[in-house]
């Protein structure tokens, strides 16, 4: 089963490669640009059939190492 896990900044968190990013696609001629966040996107294939518990499974894993807790924030989708 394919698990999605979407990590991103909590708000009011700086981010300063979002910031980077922003001020680059300025210079790159991309205009109307009014922020930009960034983050993680990770899939995982689990082994595990049911999908509420998958999604608990791939929650635990945010919890303990894909994601720090104190300043990001997560979301798991099964696909």
């Amino acid at each position: 089963m394919k698990v999605k896990v979407f990590v991103t900044l909590k708000n009011g968190v700086l981010d300063p490669q979002g910031k980077a990013i922003e001020n680059a696609l300025t210079h790159l001629g991309f205009g109307g640009i009014e922020g930009v966040r960034q983050g993680k996107f990770i899939e995982l294939d689990v082994a595990e059939t049911d999908a509420e518990k998958a999604k608990a499974q791939a929650a635990q894993m945010c919890e303990k190492l894909l994601a720090n807790t104190v300043v990001e924030d997560y979301r798991v989708e099964v696909a």
